[in-house]
């Protein structure tokens, strides 16, 4: 009998990681450290002149704070005509996250 519960025991702690670490996931994303960049929009006109960054960030999966927003970040990089938008995240172990929204355009 316990060797039963040990084996549905692990059964359900993978079935718990397939569910968390799903191909459902918008990004790749790792367990013990995640630091990825991803392009969100990109247009035809690579002339960028200015870049502006908004972020936020999230302690113990509990709180999150900011405005990583696209609008945030044209904002703090005076931009008015957006040519592209990249985002970045990093976290360590689901302790402590930021994230980020890159724009550029002029």
């Amino acid at each position: 009998m316990r060797k039963l519960l040990s084996g549905l025991s692990l059964v359900a702690v993978a079935g718990a990681l397939a569910v968390v670490m799903g191909c459902a996931s918008p990004a790749p994303v790792g367990v013990l450290y995640t630091e990825i960049t991803l392009p969100a929009i990109a247009t035809s006109n690579a002339q960028a002149t200015k870049v502006g960054v908004s972020e936020c960030t999230s302690i113990l999966a509990l709180v999150a704070m900011g405005d990583a927003s696209i609008d945030a970040a044209a904002k703090n990089g005076g931009i008015t005509k957006i040519h592209s938008v990249d985002w970045e995240a990093k976290s360590i172990l689901g302790i402590y996250g930021t994230y980020r929204t890159i724009v550029r355009g002029e």
